[in-house]
Formats: C-alpha cells, sequence, structure tokens
C-alpha cells in the first residue's frame, strides 16, 4: 500500500472512530412535531418539483454509466454520517454539520436532493433525529437551500480561477451555513417574536446557532476536500465520467 493511500485510510478510520463514540444528543434537525401542521404541509409541497428533478438527474446520471452509482452511493454516506454529528443548540434543533456540498460539487443539487430526503427519513426513523412530520423543512434547508449554494460558489470560483481545492472548502463551508440560516428562518417563521415579528425572531436564532456552526462549517470543508483528494486518487475514472476531472492529454 502506498504511503499517500495509508494516509488517506488512517484519516477515514479516525473520522469513523470520532462518529461513533459521539454521545446522542436530544436535539433534533427540527424535530417531530415542533413546527405548525401548515407549515409542515407548505415545505414539503415547496420540496416537490425539486425532488422529481433529482430523480431525474440521478436517473440519466446512471443510465450514462453505472459504475458512477458507487460514488454516489458514498456522497450518500457521507451526508448520513456526517449530519448524525449532533450538537444541542436551539430549543427544537441542533447544530451538525450537513454533509451535501461534496455530492451537489459532484453531481450537482437537484441529485443531492434525493440523497439528502433519503438521509433524512431513515435518521428520523432509525437515529430519531428530525422527524417525519418536518421532512418538509429539514429537507429544504439541508437538502436543497445548502447544496444549490454550494453548487453555485463552486461554479463562481471556477470561473474566477479559484483553486480549485479552496473552492471546495468555501462551497462546502458556505453551503453548511446557509442550510442554518434557512433553519433559522423556517424556526422564526413558525414562532415569530412578539417584538419585531419574523426577522427579530431569526436574528436570535442565528445568534444562538452561530458559536456552533461556524467551526463547525470549517471542519466540514476540510473534510470535504479531504474526501475529494481521496477520490482523486481512487476514483479518477468516475470522476472523469461525471465530468468533475478532465480528460489526461
Amino acid at each position: 500500500m502506498k504511503k499517500r493511500q495509508k494516509l488517506f485510510l488512517s484519516i477515514v478510520t479516525a473520522m469513523s472512530l470520532v462518529f461513533g463514540i459521539v454521545p446522542a444528543a436530544d436535539a433534533m434537525h427540527i424535530m417531530e412535531g415542533y413546527l405548525p401542521p401548515m407549515h409542515c404541509v407548505i415545505w414539503g409541497i415547496i420540496c416537490i418539483p425539486i425532488l422529481v428533478w433529482g430523480f431525474i438527474s440521478i436517473k440519466n446520471t446512471l443510465s450514462e454509466n453505472r459504475r458512477v452509482i458507487t460514488v454516489l452511493a458514498m456522497a450518500g454516506a457521507f451526508i448520513f454520517v456526517i449530519s448524525s454529528l449532533k450538537i444541542p443548540s436551539v430549543t427544537g434543533s441542533c447544530s451538525h454539520m450537513t454533509g451535501t456540498g461534496l455530492g451537489a460539487i459532484l453531481f450537482g443539487p437537484a441529485a443531492v436532493s434525493i440523497l439528502g430526503i433519503i438521509v433524512l427519513i431513515f435518521q428520523a426513523i432509525l437515529l430519531a433525529h428530525g422527524g417525519l412530520t418536518s421532512l418538509g423543512a429539514n429537507t429544504f434547508s439541508m437538502a436543497i437551500a445548502g447544496p444549490f449554494i454550494s453548487y453555485g460558489i463552486y461554479k463562481l470560483c471556477q470561473k474566477l480561477k479559484v483553486n480549485k481545492m479552496v473552492a471546495i472548502f468555501l462551497a462546502a463551508s458556505l453551503g453548511d451555513l446557509f442550510t442554518y440560516c434557512i433553519t433559522s428562518f423556517q424556526l422564526a417563521m413558525a414562532y415569530p417574536s412578539e417584538v419585531g415579528g419574523v426577522m427579530a425572531s431569526a436574528v436570535k436564532f442565528l445568534g444562538v446557532f452561530a458559536p456552533t456552526q461556524l467551526p463547525l462549517g470549517i471542519v466540514e470543508g476540510i473534510l470535504t476536500v479531504v474526501i475529494v483528494i481521496g477520490l482523486e486518487s481512487f476514483a479518477k475514472p468516475e470522476l472523469r465520467s461525471i465530468g468533475f476531472l478532465k480528460e489526461d492529454k
């Protein structure tokens, strides 16, 4: 085994151990029953067209090259593992990394909506992390809004000729932080402040999230860069087939 391969394996093993020993927290994405019923319905309806788009996107990608299903599954597993690390933050919610930036960069933001909702369903049912009634709201913030921002930032950095690894770091970190901006507004719309309304409530939620989410966003950016470096070492043909890597001349 080459030195670089040993290093990558060691890092992945360390990450797995860290995530495996994290104690369970009582807080969740947005917990079951925390949002008013009408909010749950509205957020769910908003997500439907993006999910349809995501399904078609994944279907087209796999029809062109079935081998990339391994990388797609890895991106989904990364979301599941990294978003299961949760730190209690706001009553009814929590701070945690999202992991969606990686999938957005590789497969586009629409495809990540499918990966994200699958992860959220499994977490709600198996880990009591999130909820089925709040599934629409959690899907929109974590699996739609965040990935679209990550993808947009990555493409913008490409146009500006920013170093690729720096672009990946910025895309993953800022996508993570934007997810919590959306979550804060979702909570604020459900529970507006008596003085100042939704905006005042959103500022309060953002203020509580910030101390935990800012460092988590930075960590997510670093981990995403590490994963991409590993993929470029072990999955070059798959990355070329989805257009992430250019063909060698």
